[in-house]
Order: structure tokens, then C-alpha cells, then sequence
């Protein structure tokens, strides 16, 4: 019952012109792009499904006006097609298959009839190919001179609920069309990569008795048996370097921040308070954020490891619960509304640790789970609104968000 208790309880806790970070408006002055296919070897649909892949990177980009037109054309034509000739820039891609049967991805990208950029990506497995966008994507970003988008080419890992005691845990990329089952049969959930590598991550699972947390190997698909503990057992943030994890236990009934040495397996209490305390997130080398109900309500604390002071960070909102941090940066969920007759509105808000600023991120809905990249350019999270369950793409800097929705279940959490 403790188990049940633990879990639902965060669960209700997730659900739930200033601007920390400057905000570009730029869209009227923004470069024009159309995209050309010039594929061979492979069906018009395959062919297709890469070009609407390309077109949505190019629009996560957020640095191109992007042409939606469907064109074609030979790979090694001099002129654009004459519909994209008044374009800034043209980019062209063909698919092929090599000698060897595997997937080759050719590309140029051209401005005013000049080859700016040509690249050739190969890959063994065709249903990969979404990855390949990404990076096609990753690249013309790089040769247009922006920031970085190492985020946009890394997998998602989400626990995906499918019915009643039943969830799936699956690794996607950012737009869920690639999908792979890693863990299946019983509930579970909560899963997070182990390091920067993702060759490996965790899970609890909730079949038996007692929560279980589990390390699974990517490349071997075995399971390591790490802690059970009763009530509630959860990796809510892993380190930098993969050597400290961050868990939600509850082996006394109420739920406490531990801090776990990966290497010895051995864990101390960081918390101690009589209430709930969840969600522990590392700030730095020995500060962490966390969310807490010790004002009677779920808001944003933080406290330095191995120290009993605890600070309020959070002080818009009365019921904050799910947090991310990056730098001196934290984006959380909030309640902004309360309605015991439907359904009520959470939304994600950001602010720095240096200023008095919130910036409001989302405005309809169900928005939780945010989880910052690694580098803080973008903020994936959960959003549930009219039984539509979705994966959320924030670009802080552009000030834009994207959709990309879950054809069949309900995202439960995920990590990337």
C-alpha cells in the first residue's frame, strides 16, 4: 500500500517582455529555406517521411522560415527548382542504397546557386533514419554560425503507460518517430540515462512488494539489481560525471533526498524533514534543488550536501512541484488553477538564481517533467492536453515551443 501511496503522491505532484534568458524576435528577418528531394533506390513514402523529417528539424531550428512545398529533383542539377529559385537557401537531399545495402544520405545546401555545405551520411539500419535528419539538421545550424545543437541528435528515454499496472520503457528520439521497446511486461517507470554516454540507465519497477531500481546495459540488455526500499524508490537526477545519483526513498514512509555513490553502492539521507521531499536535482558540485511540502504546500527548495539549511528558491505559485536546473537556472511546474470540477492548468515557469524575473514558458494545459539539455539551449517536457499526450520542445533563446505527439498511451516521465 506504501508503494501505491509513494507513487501516486508524486505523481499528483508532477501534475501540475522580461526574460532570464534573452529572447530573439527576429521571425520577420529570418532566412528563407525550401527543401528538394532528389532520392533514388527507394519508394516515394520513405522518400517523403524524410522530407517532412528535415522540414520540422529545419523549423526546431528556428533560424529559417521554412518552405512546406514538396519538390523534386535531379541530385546533381546546377539550377534549383524554378519554384524555390527566389529562396535564400535550397537544401537537397537524396536517399540511396550503397553496394552494401546500407542507407546513404547525400546532401548539399546551396545559396544563390553556390554549394555552401555537402555531406554524405551512411547508416546500416534504415529506421535510423530520423537520426540522420537530426544531424543534417545539427550541421546546417553549425555552418549558419549558431549555437550549437548537440541536444537535438541525442535519444530520449520515457516510460510510456499503456493500461492499468502495465508501461513500456522506450528509447525515441526528440520527435518520437523513431521507437524502441527497452522494458516491458509489469509497471515501469521513471527511467534516466546513467551518464552522458547513454549506453546504460535506470528504472524502478513496481511489480513486486517493494519499488526495485534497476541499471539496464543498452548494448547487452541486462539488468542490474541496485536498492529496493518501501514506499518509494526513484532516480530523479544523476551527476555529471555518472558517479552520484540523486533518489527519492521513503523506506521509513516519508520521502527523503538520498545521495548514492555509484561506484560503492553505499547512500545518505540528505533530508529530513517530517513532510514529503522529492525530485532531488544537482546544481552544482555540492548544491541541490529539490521540491518539498514544508510550507503546506509543494514549492522549490535548495540546500548545499551534507548540510541541514534549507532556502525557499521558488516564491510564485503555491503548489510547484516538478523542477530542472542548469546553471544558475531553474525551470518548474506550476498550479494555475484549482478546480475540483475539471481539469486544472500547470504550467512552466523559469528563473535565475540571480534576478527577481519569471518567465512564464507554456500557457495551456498539462506541462510537467521539464528537463533542461545539456548545454541549456532547449527544455524537453511533458504536455497533456485534450487526451493527447506529447513531448514538448522549448527553445529558450528563440522563444518558440514545439509539439510532437505520442500516437498510442501516456508519456509517465522521460530523460535526455
Amino acid at each position: 500500500m506504501r508503494v501505491i501511496l509513494g507513487f501516486i503522491f508524486l505523481t499528483v505532484l508532477a501534475w501540475g517582455g522580461d526574460a532570464t534568458i534573452e529572447v530573439s524576435k527576429k521571425v520577420d528577418s529570418l532566412p528563407s529555406i525550401a527543401v528538394e528531394d532528389a532520392s533514388v533506390n527507394y519508394q516515394d513514402t520513405t522518400a517523403k517521411r524524410f522530407y517532412r523529417a528535415i522540414v520540422s528539424d529545419l523549423n526546431v531550428l528556428s533560424i529559417f522560415n521554412v518552405d512546406r512545398h514538396y519538390a523534386t529533383t535531379h541530385f546533381n542539377d546546377e539550377d534549383v527548382v524554378f519554384a524555390n529559385k527566389d529562396f535564400d537557401y535550397v537544401l537537397r537531399f537524396r536517399l540511396r542504397q550503397d553496394d552494401n545495402g546500407a542507407f546513404n544520405v547525400d546532401m548539399k545546401l546551396m545559396q544563390a546557386q553556390t554549394i555552401a555545405l555537402e555531406k554524405t551520411y551512411r547508416i546500416k539500419n534504415e529506421n535510423l533514419y530520423m537520426f540522420i535528419a537530426h544531424t543534417i539538421a545539427y550541421d546546417v545550424n553549425n555552418q549558419m554560425g549558431q549555437a550549437p545543437v548537440d541536444w537535438m541528435k541525442r535519444k530520449v528515454i520515457l516510460s510510456r503507460l499503456s493500461g492499468a499496472g502495465k508501461s513500456e520503457i522506450l528509447v525515441t528520439d526528440y520527435t518520437l518517430t523513431y521507437q524502441h521497446v527497452m522494458v516491458k511486461g509489469g509497471l515501469n517507470v521513471f527511467p534516466k540515462w546513467s551518464s552522458e554516454k547513454q549506453d546504460a540507465f535506470y528504472f524502478t519497477a513496481l511489480d513486486g512488494t517493494k519499488p526495485t531500481l534497476y541499471r539496464m546495459d543498452m548494448r547487452t540488455g541486462k539488468n542490474q539489481k541496485l536498492l529496493t526500499s518501501d514506499g518509494m524508490l526513484i532516480v530523479s537526477d544523476v551527476s555529471s560525471d555518472g558517479q552520484r545519483l540523486l533518489l527519492t526513498m521513503a523506506p521509513q514512509g516519508q520521502a527523503d533526498i538520498y545521495l548514492y555513490e555509484v561506484a560503492t553502492g553505499k547512500y545518505t539521507r540528505q533530508t529530513k524533514f517530517g513532510g514529503i521531499d522529492v525530485n532531488g536535482q544537482f546544481m552544482d558540485n555540492d548544491q541541490i534543488a529539490f521540491i518539498s511540502n514544508r510550507l503546506g504546500y509543494p514549492n522549490v527548495f535548495t540546500k548545499k550536501i551534507n548540510s541541514s539549511s534549507v532556502e525557499q528558491l521558488v516564491y510564485y505559485g503555491k503548489s510547484n512541484s516538478a523542477c530542472s536546473t542548469h546553471d544558475e537556472y531553474i525551470v518548474y511546474t506550476a498550479r494555475e488553477s484549482s478546480n475540483a470540477f475539471s481539469k486544472n492548468t500547470f504550467n512552466l515557469h523559469l528563473i535565475s538564481t540571480k534576478t527577481d524575473f519569471i518567465r512564464r514558458l507554456t500557457a495551456t494545459g498539462v506541462n510537467e517533467f521539464p528537463r533542461f539539455s545539456k548545454d541549456g539551449d532547449a527544455i524537453l517536457f511533458i504536455k497533456n492536453y485534450k487526451n493527447q499526450s506529447s513531448i514538448g520542445v522549448i527553445r529558450l533563446e528563440h522563444n518558440k515551443n514545439y509539439l510532437f505527439p505520442l500516437k498510442m498511451g501516456k508519456i509517465q516521465s522521460m530523460d535526455w
